[in-house]
């Protein structure tokens, strides 16, 4: 890659900060959700974003586990709380789709609650985008060997420790349950109003890119869009029911 894609990066990030500074002026909100499997790519994909993005109009959103009061709560309470505001751009690393992931193959949550969140998440979608929210949903996916490498790496890694978490033991060996958790929320959360992209995410750098390119397509102004080169389709594109089965999404 070297210079040319730091070349292309900075120019993409630069067109990001006119996006944002239209934004400002336009009063426009966006959300980027960004989901895949651990390992996948989501923590430097969302650095390079707002690398050099107002950090006053930026927020990068990840979420603890719920509370004791939380769970009591309406199951999308938390995350309306921090929706943007005119201008703003939140960047949720994982999301409401917690429900539909590792909560489904941990079993944090009942099949009756998995079941009510399927059915609900389309619809409190469409209230965001009929809001006005621009919603832009990216699935990061990798294989299973490079996501092995890059868990191997982590743990291997005294800079990487804090990255490490309890769940990354079974992310191997609950691959198949994963599997099987992405493709149900895939199938029944992609629609017209809020889209899945999803991105092969093995080539970190060619992740970003792609990531930020799809960003730029869906949120710049025209002029703005008009620059960019779309995706390459190798590496992103719009979720669709044969990905499962044709090679596109990892088995």
């Amino acid at each position: 890659m070297g210079d040319k894609h730091d070349d292309e990066l900075e120019a993409l990030q630069l067109a990001l900060v006119r996006t944002q500074l239209a934004a400002q002026a336009s009063g426009e909100r966006t959300v980027l959700i960004l989901e895949g499997r651990d390992g996948a790519g989501k923590d430097g994909t969302i650095k390079r974003i707002v690398e050099h993005l107002s950090p006053r109009a930026t927020r990068v959103v990840a979420l603890p586990k719920p509370s004791d009061r939380e769970r009591t709560q309406w199951y999308f309470q938390r995350y309306v709380a921090h929706l943007p505001a005119a201008g703003e751009l939140v960047i949720f690393n994982r999301s409401w789709y917690n429900r539909a992931g590792v909560e489904v193959v941990m079993g944090f949550s009942t099949p009756a609650q998995q079941a009510e969140f399927l059915r609900d998440a389309p619809d409190f979608e469409r209230m965001l985008v009929e809001s006005g929210i621009r919603l832009v949903k990216v699935w990061l996916d990798i294989s299973k060997d490079e996501q092995k490498a890059r868990l191997d790496a982590r743990r291997e890694d005294p800079l990487k420790q804090l990255k490490i978490s309890d769940l990354d033991a079974v992310a191997q060996s609950r691959w198949s349950d994963y599997s099987a958790a992405r493709d149900l929320m895939l199938t029944r959360t992609h629609t017209p109003l809020a889209p899945w992209a999803c991105v092969r995410a093995d080539k970190k750098p060619r992740t970003r890119i792609a990531v930020i390119r799809h960003l730029l397509g869906q949120v710049a102004p025209a002029e703005i869009a008009a620059e960019v080169d779309a995706p390459d389709p190798e590496v992103l594109f719009a979720f669709e029911t044969v990905a499962i089965a044709d090679g596109r999404l990892a088995a």
